[in-house]
């Protein structure tokens, strides 16, 4: 059961990574919030690799050719995926932008029982379901409130993220290291490539950017920080159990980011439906359950 632990850190400091993501976002371009999320996360992921090997020495891994196309699917889905997000921050408020990629949890359970070789009971695609609509009504959106763009940006988001929770756990799988240093391994790897492609990009076509997160110091480091932390949780969790009850059980995140845009960004938001709260504990019980 160590997975539920692991999840409800990963959902808490994921909720606040995306907060301070949202105030970044003000100042920086969509690449250089993005960048923001793994420019600190690199040297933060070596530390706790090095900490683990320190406290239980195991065997170096062997990257085979699936393992490498695993770390690279995943890595470009992510930067996809938060490219995303961000772009929704800016057309619709933060819990409800943050809440349509949610979305993340339900298209990880059908992509993973049709192509990943995942399977889950019935009462674990309850507890998925539940999620679902439990996330929507927690949001605080409506479907009045939802246009195309916003709902086409959301699936999408939501599908990179997917799709990047079960690359990772299929190279956490391949790897084949002992908990918890194979998800360490594919943390640090995913976080280098992605820190390369993204500063060699903006090296290329937006070099202003680097001087505006130069001039946002503590944002930056405060983002790369809980995006670390909050990746040490996914990715142990998910190595240890299903993409899709890993996800859905982290939908408590949800909960967390409703109180920081009303505490925070002073957002008004419609007061979360009762009906909401009950079904999200429901789907929580229900995916630990199964």
């Amino acid at each position: 059961m160590l997975w539920i632990p692991f999840t409800l850190l990963a959902a808490f400091m994921q909720a606040w990574r995306n907060a301070f993501q949202k105030q970044l976002s003000k100042d920086v371009s969509v690449a250089g919030v993005t960048l923001a999320r793994f420019l600190w996360a690199s040297p933060l992921a070596a530390i706790y690799l090095f900490s683990l090997y320190q406290w239980q020495p195991v065997v170096w891994p062997e990257f085979s050719l699936a393992f490498t196309g695993f770390i690279i699917a995943a890595a470009l889905a992510q930067i996809l995926a938060t490219a995303l997000m961000v772009k929704l921050f800016k057309l619709r408020n933060y819990a409800i932008g943050a809440g349509l990629a949610k979305s993340e949890a339900i298209l990880a359970a059908v992509l993973g029982v049709a192509f990943f070789s995942e399977s889950l009971s019935l009462l674990a695609w309850c507890g998925v379901g539940l999620g679902a609509v439990a996330v929507f009504l927690l949001s605080g959106a409506s479907w009045r409130q939802l246009s195309w763009p916003v709902l086409l940006l959301g699936l999408l988001s939501g599908l990179a993220f997917a799709l990047t929770s079960l690359w990772v756990r299929q190279a956490s799988l391949v790897l084949g290291l002992p908990f918890p240093h194979g998800a360490a391994w594919v943390l640090l790897l995913v976080i280098l490539l992605q820190t390369l492609i993204l500063t060699v990009y903006i090296l290329v076509s937006e070099r202003p950017t680097l001087a505006a997160l130069w001039q946002r110091p503590k944002l930056t480091l405060a983002v790369s920080v809980c995006s670390c932390v909050g990746s040490v949780g996914w990715f142990t969790a998910m190595s240890l159990e299903s993409v899709a009850l890993v996800k859905t059980l982290g939908q408590i995140e949800v909960l967390f980011m409703l109180l920081i845009s009303a505490l925070v960004f002073k957002e008004r938001l419609q007061r979360a439906d009762h009906w909401g709260l009950l079904l999200i504990v429901l789907a929580a019980i229900a995916v630990i359950w199964a």
